[in-house]
């Protein structure tokens, strides 16, 4: 009788267990349809940018921009309001990865920053303007890293692993590498909703599906394209102090205004991307130069020469970064080490050579 009962108490507690993780997840599941129903609070960038392309639910779409460029109105399948609000909801994490223009974060953007270490990575970084660089002509940039260009892509051959990745496999290396953070499971509505804004990008701008477009990724510069001078880190530290260290501070760890909002984002130091990136120049020698020619400086695009954007790149990957998960421990902790010790002790060096510099120019020498 009581090895009965035993069982009898066993199976209750196991049903109960099921039945209480049953309700727990039919009680997630429910908020997570009342966020994809709620009404979207748009960036002011995002603002800007879906009103330019004319998006509005209906059973057909026109693009704006096509109409301008083209003179030609051409009718693709509309948007529900379900689509309105992913897209909607797409831009905004493009825009504001971290939520800090949202009321509540966790909700608006899927608490997208549990995928991130650090506090000044967006996804609006790499992908400028919202994800779709122009000109002031409205012409698309090269290199410019176009997620609707990216989307049209599909399955993409991948030459670092070998394997053959859809758009959102290639979203959750972002957040491994350039984030230094963690992948989404690729059912999450953060890689839905970045996925519908991308394909939205790529309508508005009649791209084809399967297609390469030069704006796509990024305009590779590898060693045969310069007067091969060779990489130098002291050429690199020159041309950073000059052109680059204004927005993104003296060691490049970015620089935040009083009031706490990100100026630029950091290209070293504990938020910036782990030594597995490949904008790690060690690890790939030609996306970070061909990034820094083609978006950088700001305003100022292109106008670097492709030595001295491999120089910039070669000084800032010696700078110290996090180990990505291919390091080892050892690695990583020489790392956290060196983004603790090294900082204090260049504001001390740099002070005493400003002070140095400072007297010698005073006693007229």
């Amino acid at each position: 009788m009581n090895t009965f009962s035993e069982k009898v108490v066993k199976i209750l507690a196991v049903a109960l267990a099921g039945g209480g993780l049953y309700l727990l997840a039919a009680y997630e599941h429910g908020q997570r349809e009342s966020i994809r129903r709620a009404d979207v609070v748009l960036t002011p960038a995002c603002i800007e940018k879906l009103a330019r392309y004319g998006l509005e639910s209906g059973e057909y779409y026109q693009s704006p921009y096509v109409l301008q460029r083209t003179g030609a109105k051409l009718a693709t399948r509309g948007y529900a309001d379900d689509d309105i609000r992913a897209i909607k909801r797409g831009c905004n994490i493009i825009d504001d990865t971290q939520g800090k223009l949202a009321s509540d974060p966790d909700r608006e953007r899927w608490n997208t920053r549990r995928f991130i270490r650090g506090t000044h990575t967006a996804c609006r970084h790499c992908h400028q303007s919202v994800g779709d660089k122009q000109d002031a002509a409205g012409n698309r940039l090269v290199g410019s890293l176009n997620l609707g260009a990216s989307w049209t892509m599909a399955d993409m051959y991948d030459r670092f692993t070998g394997l053959l990745l859809p758009f959102e496999l290639r979203q959750m290396q972002c957040y491994i590498n350039s984030s230094n953070g963690y992948k989404p499971n690729i059912a999450d509505d953060v890689i839905r909703d970045v996925t519908s804004y991308s394909r939205f990008l790529s309508v508005a701008l009649d791209m084809k599906i399967a297609n390469r477009y030069d704006e796509q990724g990024i305009d590779e510069i590898p060693a045969s394209a310069t007067p091969k001078q060779g990489d130098d880190y002291v050429r690199g530290e020159a041309i950073y102090r000059q052109k680059c260290e204004s927005c993104h501070g003296p060691q490049a760890f970015g620089r935040v205004d009083p009031d706490g909002r990100l100026v630029a984002p950091a290209i070293a130091g504990p938020n910036a991307w782990n030594m597995q990136s490949r904008n790690y120049f060690y690890y790939v020698s030609t996306i970070l130069p061909g990034f820094i020619c083609r978006n950088m400086p700001l305003g100022q695009e292109n106008t670097l020469p492709n030595q001295e954007c491999r120089d910039i790149a070669y000084y800032l990957s010696n700078l110290p970064r996090p180990a990505g998960d291919r390091q080892g421990p050892i690695i990583a902790l020489r790392q956290q080490v060196l983004m603790k010790v090294l900082p204090p002790l260049l504001r001390a060096t740099g002070s005493a050579r400003g002070k140095a510099a400072a007297a010698k120019s005073d006693s007229g020498e």
